[in-house]
């Protein structure tokens, strides 16, 4: 990927990077990776849907979370080392400080009805932003016979099968790469 963004928009600052992401931080309660490509690909045009695609396929195979991942890779993709920092500092800054009031709210009322009648709601609609997030990647890479595949080899093994995730990584991507290289010709 290039150091650009879309066309006639300039790359995000330092404070733009870390304020994104704090952003997606907060807003992604149960899974931050929907927001993400909201924030950075509706709403700034720093990514193609396309690219997004890409950089989270790269995050997925780094070890750790692939928002983190991704908040790292698209830092130093635009800023270096400080875009970096500022991203990955914006992503975990709030969440820590909210996580460790929730651990304690919850160690005290996790056992009331309707706190965990509440965290079984929250579950449903992550639940549902990740279906809308499945869905926005596929449609962004429809015209790619070869990859649509590969993904539904790839659900088929790790969901219904139940294969290992590496397992299934391992064994795919050699052949999904070799098809995307060949389909790029």
């Amino acid at each position: 990927m290039s150091a650009t963004v879309s066309e006639g928009l300039s790359p995000p600052t330092v404070p733009e990077l870390f304020l994104t992401f704090l952003r997606i931080a907060l807003s992604g309660f149960g899974g931050a990776l929907p927001f993400a490509r909201r924030e950075l690909v509706e709403k700034h045009r720093w990514l193609s849907p396309t690219e997004f695609n890409d950089l989270l396929s790269i995050c997925q195979l780094m070890p750790g979370p692939n928002i983190v991942n991704m908040s790292f890779c698209l830092g130093w993709r635009f800023r270096g080392l400080a875009g970096s920092a500022a991203s990955f500092t914006g992503l975990v800054l709030a969440p820590c400080i909210i996580s460790l009031a929730l651990t304690a709210i919850y160690l005290k009322y996790g056992q009331v009805p309707v706190v965990s009648g509440t965290l079984r709601g929250i579950s449903a609609v992550a639940i549902g932003l990740f279906l809308a997030l499945g869905l926005k990647m596929l449609y962004a890479e429809r015209r790619s016979p070869h990859i649509l595949f590969f993904a539904a080899l790839a659900f088929l093994g790790a969901g219904p099968l139940g294969f290992p995730l590496v397992a299934v990584i391992l064994v795919l991507a050699p052949f999904s790469v070799a098809a995307a290289w060949r389909w790029s010709k």
